[in-house]
């Protein structure tokens, strides 16, 4: 069982709560990739979905900026840079 941030063991609630936070997570990543591939967006609006998704991201799991900017954003930028040609 893992420990939360103070060190304590995590409820069968507490992880299976984290679960659900995670498994929106991936499911909103994957739809806004597929999103950003798949319409006629301009860079810039391809870039307010990821800022929405970093946003709804931050909602999910307070203080892990830093999780999401090592994780996700460099898909985002991939495919952002792949999609307009900007290699």
């Amino acid at each position: 069982m893992e420990g939360n941030e103070l060190g304590q063991k995590c409820t069968e609630a507490e992880i299976r709560e984290e679960d659900k936070r995670i498994r929106q997570l991936r499911r909103l990543v994957d739809f806004s990739m597929a999103f950003i591939a798949q319409s006629r967006l301009t860079p810039e609006e391809a870039r307010r979905v990821v800022q929405g998704v970093r946003h709804q991201a931050m909602a999910l799991f307070p203080g892990k900026e830093e999780t999401f900017e090592l994780v996700y954003a460099p898909r985002f930028r991939r495919l952002i840079a792949e999609k307009f040609r900007l290699l």
